[in-house]
């Protein structure tokens, strides 16, 4: 008997980790549910059964999970990381109630920072009385020699103080496209629509690489907190992904990126020259292009007039000749183009470009990302040339309650259409575009599944004939959202040769009711077999 079970044991293969007693929500393509998985050298061994694993792998470290429930790593289609990164170490301007509370917050900060530019980000006057942009007049009267730069939560405006315009140089009066200086009785109210903003931002001080570096770990950090193990940062410089690249090669960075180049004419030069770029954390095979700006700051361009704004229609950031000759450029390489597009007519003239180039039938997954309002006549282009719509479920709770002020109930009607825009190509990656929305991909679940607010408003769903079934949602959030970056045979469901990325959750997110999804305990959270979070466990 001795023999026996001597024997048995040497023909056990060699694992680093045996996770079992759990439930697996494999996300392959039948969508089966295993009970334990072996690991070896960061990747999936074997998936099965608790008996069958336990009896055909050995390994140092067992993983008894008691049942709980096990997803693969989840995947922001469409993210700023660094970004968000960044705005870490400015004011956070989040859920202010009103233009006296971004104040009050402002000073506070100018307290601890005493010197130098203050920058916000998180600020939207559609949640405040009376839902109008501010005016600098306070802001003056507060900083009259500091300068501040606020931006709006979608990144689309901002707010400067006067000192901040002056060392701009912005006057009244003075124009840009794709962009706007608001002005009123010929003075300059300090908001910035769209590419004004950038004309101040970029007299802001670039930050040191240790400053950078800590504010990424720290990013990170919450990112693996809320089980994201690969986000895509998207509209980088060429100098920032190499930064990312250096930190991930020193092991100083974890997170896995998928990084669209921006549009700009160094990334071309360099990248349609050497390629795609791949590592196991970094893959830069996109460019990342601004057809229009955001509806919530009426920078979205309309076919028709906005609904609030008689005669006003927003505008394209350039012009369509600008976007075909890139396209022209990138169908002859192998890079995807991936095109910010809010308003219906700025998705009508992204998928004419796209189609005028593309064949029917064909795998580039060219991409348009947001595709929040697209008109009936135009959502077939998804369709006919294999584009990609890239969505954010909560996107579309946040803007509902003044999404119909902006486009009147017609429109609106077509916005937000996810489960329209999925049967296009029978798939569809979600994000979060945080920091514009929260990091938290629970929220993308609930908002995509039932599109409803954290309090269950409105009952029944915001417009639920576009809602997601669980089943679509969680793929969106992996294997569709790897598929959308050419990673489905690396990433995005837990099958042999993959990475074990995953995370643990206490509840099943398949079966428990609605509002306990945003309450779902994070666990633990893997990267390559190897826990990252809580931090320090290993």
């Amino acid at each position: 008997m001795l023999s026996v079970m001597l024997s048995c044991h040497t023909h056990r293969r060699s694992a680093d980790l045996i996770v079992h007693h759990a439930t697996i929500y494999t996300v392959d393509d039948d969508f089966h549910i295993a009970q334990a998985m072996a690991i070896k050298s960061g990747k999936i061994l074997a998936v099965g059964t608790d008996a069958q694993i336990l009896r055909d792998y050995s390994a140092a470290e067992e993983v008894d999970l008691q049942g709980k429930y096990v997803y693969p790593g989840f995947i922001d289609a469409h993210a700023h990381f660094y970004a968000y990164a960044l705005s870490l170490l400015s004011v956070d301007l989040t859920g202010a109630r009103s233009w006296e509370d971004v104040l009050k917050r402002v000073q506070a900060f100018a307290v601890t920072h005493p010197e130098g530019w203050i920058v916000g980000r998180g600020w939207d006057q559609n949640q405040w009385p009376g839902r109008q942009f501010p005016d600098r007049t306070e802001l003056d009267d507060l900083f009259p020699d500091r300068p501040v730069l606020l931006t709006r939560v979608d990144g689309h405006a901002a707010i400067a103080n006067g000192e901040a315009l002056r060392r701009a140089g912005v006057k009244p009066g003075q124009t840009l496209q794709g962009g706007l200086f608001v002005t009123q009785h010929g003075r300059l109210t300090g908001v910035l629509i769209d590419r004004a903003v950038e004309e101040v931002a970029r007299l802001i001080p670039s930050l040191d690489d240790s400053t950078r570096r800590k504010a990424l770990q720290e990013a990170e950090q919450r990112c693996f907190a809320v089980g994201l193990t690969t986000v895509a940062d998207c509209g980088l410089p060429k100098s920032t992904i190499d930064f990312l690249d250096s930190l991930q090669r020193r092991g100083e960075l974890q997170m896995r990126i998928y990084a669209m180049a921006a549009d700009d004419p160094e990334n071309y030069a360099y990248y349609l020259k050497h390629g795609p770029y791949q590592t196991d954390r970094m893959h830069v095979c996109a460019f990342k292009l601004y057809a229009d700006g955001a509806l919530g700051s009426r920078g979205a361009c309309l076919l028709q007039p906005y609904s609030d704004q008689p005669g006003w229609y927003g505008f394209l950031l350039k012009d369509r000749a600008y976007f075909d000759s890139i396209a022209h450029l990138l169908v002859n390489s192998p890079f995807q183009m991936c095109t910010h597009a809010i308003g219906d007519s700025a998705n009508r003239v992204m998928l004419q470009i796209y189609a005028s180039v593309l064949k029917p039938g064909n795998d580039r997954r060219w991409r348009i990302e947001h595709a929040q309002v697209v008109h009936p006549d135009d959502i077939g282009l998804f369709g006919k040339y294999a584009i990609v719509p890239s969505v954010q479920p909560t996107h579309a709770t946040s803007d509902m309650y003044w999404a119909g002020e902006r486009l009147g109930d017609q429109r609106l009607r077509y916005a937000y259409a996810f489960q329209d825009l999925l049967r296009q190509n029978g798939w569809i990656p979600l994000g979060t575009d945080f920091p514009v929305e929260d990091i938290d991909p629970r929220k993308t679940f609930y908002a995509a599944v039932f599109r409803q607010d954290s309090t269950g408003y409105p009952a029944g769903g915001f417009q639920s004939e576009n809602a997601l079934t669980r089943e679509q949602a969680l793929r969106g959030m992996t294997i569709w959202a790897a598929r959308a970056q050419f990673e489905e045979k690396e990433k995005g469901s837990l099958e042999p040769g993959k990475w074990a990325d995953f995370v643990v959750m206490e509840k099943d997110l398949m079966q428990i009711p609605a509002l306990d999804i945003l309450h779902n305990s994070i666990l633990t959270t893997y990267l390559a077999g190897k826990r990252v979070y809580p931090p320090g466990s290993e």
